[in-house]
């Protein structure tokens, strides 16, 4: 199928065959305006004033192609426009449009001094005053808006849409600025993106950064790498590195932290020199500020958190200035608290496994016994007499707290606590949740002790009844033996009389 433009050409040359075949076809009289041979028009003093060779250019104002020789197929609307040019393909409309241009090609140049210093750049789009105003050996770019890429010389490859966008670049390759004074003060760096008004509008040495929405990495200068999706995310980094931020205000703060994430409306709005942070939820890690290592996810999680690092929270709200801490719901927004946690894959024998206790709060963890941690240490004596008072129970749980409803032993957390406030956990509001089991088991210990003291101590009394009356059994034998030999001789005394 034919193109429209292989249409357009086709009925073209038919047309210009039959005009020329035509006997009543004769040249205007008196020829257009500016009309000159080889398909050139010039109109306005000394334009295309030295044109030898050259076919199919259009002159239009003072001095316009005025230097133009062998060159073919530009076009200058403007006093001064292409001034110098003496190349192919160039399309200058505006005052002093590509007024230096020498040998640079398939220019195209709308707007007073747009690429005015030129000379020999290829395939450059300037559309605004001033746009691409110092260019002279860059390829390839474009800029639109009133000075756009205004100071570039032999960058290439570099995008600017936007008043000012890029206006600072001078030999950095590759930049994408698209939004009024986006990148604005680049010089040297490349390979950054910048999409919204003011975006990197202070990076000057930093590269291979990606910024999208109004004041994105406003005030990086040196930063590297950085991504920021969202207005005035990453907005007063300056030279952070490898960072990434998605939402409004997200790492608002950050100046110097390096590898930070940040996905969700003022999550880890407060950081500053933290690093290695991850926050994933609106406002999560919010006030985070110096702390490192910290990983946040669920609306608001972490919020409290400050300059604790290594922290993990999830659903939580954490608390200021803690770290090394794990914190799973632990704050639910409700402030009801909640009412039951299932985690899949646990239950099953461990090897030297160590009993998990849990607070009121929801702080997991497990007794240690050592002695580096305990303070106040003394026997425990009389305290466990208190074990005689309590009263052990058989009951049923509740159906909504244990479907299965077996028959349980125990003792009731209220009774207890009238016989040992110590002997009972309690809920945040101050009531008696449940008991401590292992304290009980440890007063029975001493307990058990005790007695089995009493035992030890009953035995060797015992011991030494039966000794002593061993020793008593055979002094009596002694005697009785005694006596038995004294009747004797006395019965043999009497029958000898």
């Amino acid at each position: 199928m034919k193109t429209i433009t292989q249409i357009c050409l086709e009925v073209l040359a038919v047309s210009l065959v039959c005009l020329a075949s035509s006997p009543a076809v004769q040249a205007v009289v008196p020829a257009p305006d500016g009309g000159y041979p080889g398909n050139n028009t010039a109109e306005g003093q000394n334009a295309l004033l030295n044109l030898t060779t050259g076919v199919n250019n259009t002159a239009v104002g003072f001095s316009s192609l005025k230097n133009e020789f062998i060159g073919s197929a530009n076009t200058a609307i403007g006093a001064a426009a292409l001034f110098s040019n003496n190349a192919d393909g160039n399309t200058a409309l505006g005052f002093a449009a590509l007024l230096f241009n020498t040998n640079g090609t398939a220019n195209t140049a709308t707007g007073a001094a747009a690429l005015l210093n030129n000379v020999t750049g290829i395939h450059n789009t300037a559309h605004g005053t001033d746009a691409l105003f110092s260019n002279t050996i860059g390829s390839e770019n474009t800029a639109t808006g009133s000075s756009a890429l205004l100071t570039n010389t032999t960058g290439n490859g570099n995008t600017a849409i936007g008043g000012f966008a890029l206006s600072s670049n001078t030999t950095a390759s590759f930049n994408t600025a698209i939004g009024e004074e986006a990148l604005s003060n680049t010089i040297s760096a490349g390979d950054n993106t910048a999409i919204g008004a003011f975006a990197l509008m202070s990076n000057t040495g930093g590269s291979g950064n990606t910024a999208t929405g109004a004041d994105a990495l406003r005030n990086n200068t040196n930063g590297q790498v950085n991504t920021a999706t969202g207005d005035q995310t990453l907005f007063n980094n300056a030279t952070g590195g490898a960072n990434t931020a998605g939402g409004f205000f997200a790492l608002f703060s950050n100046m110097t932290g390096d590898r930070n994430t940040a996905e969700g409306v003022e999550a880890l709005f407060g950081n500053t020199s933290g690093s290695d942070n991850t926050a994933i939820g609106v406002q999560a890690l919010v006030n985070t500020s110096t702390g490192i290592n910290n990983t946040a996810l669920g609306v608001g999680a972490g919020m409290n958190q400050d300059t604790g690092s290594d922290n993990i929270y999830i659903g939580d709200t954490g608390v200021a200035g803690e770290s090394n801490v794990i914190a799973i719901g632990a704050s639910p927004s409700s402030g009801n608290g909640y009412i039951g946690t299932y985690i899949g894959g646990i239950y099953a024998g461990v090897e030297n496994d160590r009993i998990v206790y849990v607070g009121s709060d929801g702080h997991l963890g497990a007794f240690t016994s050592s002695r580096r941690y305990k303070e106040d240490i003394k026997p425990m004596a009389n305290a466990s007499k208190a074990l005689f008072a309590l009263k052990p129970v058989v009951f049923r749980y509740k159906q909504e707290i244990n479907t299965s409803r077996k028959l349980s032993f125990g003792l009731i957390a209220e009774d207890v606590a009238e016989v040992s406030a110590d002997l009972v956990s309690r809920d945040k509001e101050g009531k008696p949740q449940t008991v401590r089991y292992e304290a009980i088991n440890a007063m029975l210990l001493n307990e058990f002790l005790e007695e089995h003291n009493k035992v030890e101590k009953l035995e060797s009394t015992v011991a030494n009844l039966v000794a002593t009356m061993k020793e008593q059994a055979a002094q009596i034998q002694k005697v009785s033996a005694q006596l038995e030999s004294t009747k004797r001789a006395e019965q043999v005394a009497l029958n000898n009389r």
